[in-house]
This record gives C-alpha cells, sequence and structure tokens, in this order.
C-alpha cells in the first residue's frame, strides 16, 4: 500500500459510511477495482475507529449524556436488587427505584435492545456469506436495493417520536435493519434512517439515532476480528500510511454526518439514490464480463 491508496480508502470509508451509498461495498469495490488485495484487517479496522471518532465528535454532548444515564441505570437497577433481597427478609416497606427514569436512560436502553438483533445476525450473514471477501456480486445488488430504500426515505415525512416516546419494539425493529446491513453494499445508514422515518421518529432524531446506535455494532464487529490480527506483521511505513487513512476517515466522516442532517431534513436522498443505482449497475457489468 501507498500513501494514494491509503487516503482514498480513509475517503471511502469516512465518506461512504455515513453518507447513504454504504462503506463495506464501496471498499470492497475499491480493493476490487484497484487491485488493493494486500491491505491487511489491521487497516480496516483503524478506518472502522476513524468513523468512530467521527461520531463522538459529532455527537459528543448526547454520547456523555447516554453514558452518564447508563451508569445511573447500573447504580439502580443493583440498588433494587438489594431492595428485592430485603423485602425477601420481610422490609416490605421499601420500594423499588424507578430505572429508565429519563428519555436519555430510555434511549440507552434503545441502543441495547437495536444492537442485540444487529449483532445475532451480523454473526449469521457472516457464516452464510463470505463477507471478508465478497464477490463483487453481492455489493452489485445490495446498492440496487439501496438505492430503493433511499427513494423510499424520501417520500416519508418527519414524525413526532423521538427519545421521550420511542418504544422498544420500534429499538429491534431498527435493529434488525441494521442487522441486514452488515451485507456488504447495503448502506447501514441509508437501511437504519429509511426504517427509523418508517417507524415515525423525527428526522433529526432518526439520524442521531442512527449513527449513535452504530457505535456498539462497530466496536463488536471490530472486537471478533481482533483474533485474526493473530501474527500479521505491519512495518513501520505501513503503520504511518494507516494513521493516514484513519485521520482521513475521521475528517472526512465527520463532514458527511453534518451533511447527512441536512439531507435528511430537505429529503435530498433521491439523489444517493441514483449514484447508488449507477454504482451497482456498473458493479454488476463489471463482474459478468470481468
Amino acid at each position: 500500500m501507498n500513501i494514494i491508496e491509503a487516503i482514498i480508502l480513509g475517503l471511502v470509508q469516512g465518506l461512504a459510511e455515513f453518507l447513504p451509498i454504504s462503506s463495506s461495498g464501496h471498499l470492497a469495490i475499491a480493493k476490487e477495482l484497484f487491485g488493493l488485495d494486500d491491505v491487511g484487517l489491521a487497516f480496516d479496522l483503524l478506518l472502522h475507529l476513524g468513523t468512530l471518532v467521527a461520531v463522538f465528535v459529532a455527537f459528543y454532548k448526547d454520547i456523555w449524556e447516554l453514558i452518564v444515564e447508563g451508569c445511573g441505570i447500573i447504580k439502580d437497577a443493583c440498588i433494587n436488587i438489594v431492595y428485592w433481597f430485603k423485602k425477601k427478609a420481610g422490609n416490605n416497606e421499601i420500594e423499588y427505584v424507578k430505572v429508565v427514569s429519563t428519555p436519555y436512560r430510555r434511549f440507552v436502553m434503545l441502543v441495547i435492545i437495536s444492537t442485540i438483533p444487529t449483532g445475532v445476525m451480523g454473526l449469521l450473514f457472516k457464516e452464510i456469506f463470505n463477507l471478508d471477501n465478497p464477490i463483487l456480486l453481492i455489493p452489485a445488488i445490495s446498492l440496487l436495493l439501496t438505492g430503493c430504500l433511499l427513494l423510499l426515505a424520501d417520500s416519508m415525512p418527519s414524525g413526532k417520536t423521538t427519545e421521550k416516546n420511542a418504544t422498544y419494539l420500534q429499538g429491534a425493529i431498527i435493529g434488525i435493519s441494521q442487522g441486514f446491513a452488515t451485507l456488504p453494499g447495503l448502506s447501514r445508514s441509508g437501511t437504519t434512517i429509511t426504517c427509523c422515518l418508517a417507524c415515525g421518529f423525527e428526522k433529526k432524531f432518526a439520524v442521531k439515532y442512527s449513527f449513535i446506535m452504530s457505535i456498539p455494532a462497530i466496536i463488536g464487529a471490530n472486537i471478533l476480528e481482533l483474533g485474526d490480527l493473530a501474527g500479521t506483521g505491519i512495518s513501520s511505513q505501513e503503520l504511518i500510511y494507516y494513521i493516514i487513512g484513519t485521520v482521513v476517515a475521521a475528517i472526512s466522516g465527520y463532514i458527511c454526518i453534518k451533511t447527512m442532517l441536512v439531507v435528511v431534513r430537505k429529503n435530498k436522498f433521491k439523489y444517493f439514490a441514483y449514484y447508488c443505482f449507477a454504482i451497482g449497475l456498473l458493479s454488476g457489468i463489471v463482474y459478468f464480463v470481468k
């Protein structure tokens, strides 16, 4: 790998992770078309780290509040366990503490519930499909499907659901949609935002929820891949290129998050849909003529 390739893949990851055009699909296509088969797993993990940094910077206030309220959930749950034992001992005057008592505690629970089906489906799909080295046909078909989802999203009005009144069933449904988006070429952000809008989410909250719920999914996926790094050596020159790609992914990802807030609000998904149709068709043609 050289510095130009590192920058290109960093841009692809940062732009495609948060714009609704699928980072996994574009990375697979880029590696196939430019002959970047020598790119190691460590670089892919660092690129995802870069996009995680972008999410943390863009939503740092919300994420900090979620961390604080998440700790509060654990504390109150432990208190209730102690109260349960006291009630068993005969002290029935004690009242249990309400654990999910604020909108952000509900937000925490929604993200947890969404993460469960995503994790299960991600593991299942990895067994069914070779997601580490996908053939070009899978991203091609998935990109065409992404285009259809984006056109659907453009036709949906903004709902009124936020962290204050979203249901756990809605969280599970959105988690399932994110699970399907583990397929290369099916945009995670496009799929989950479309699902959020279909569930009646307010548009700004749909974008926020989509990106914040990606944090445990990306971290979990990277943890599962850490075992594959054993025995892989990285030279000092490669490490520099990897860091450059990671920084590019973080900066471009942050810009794209801010862009998506405008895209969803102004119903501009159709332009990304047309792009996905074009790239999907091109990828399919390349696959059949190679």
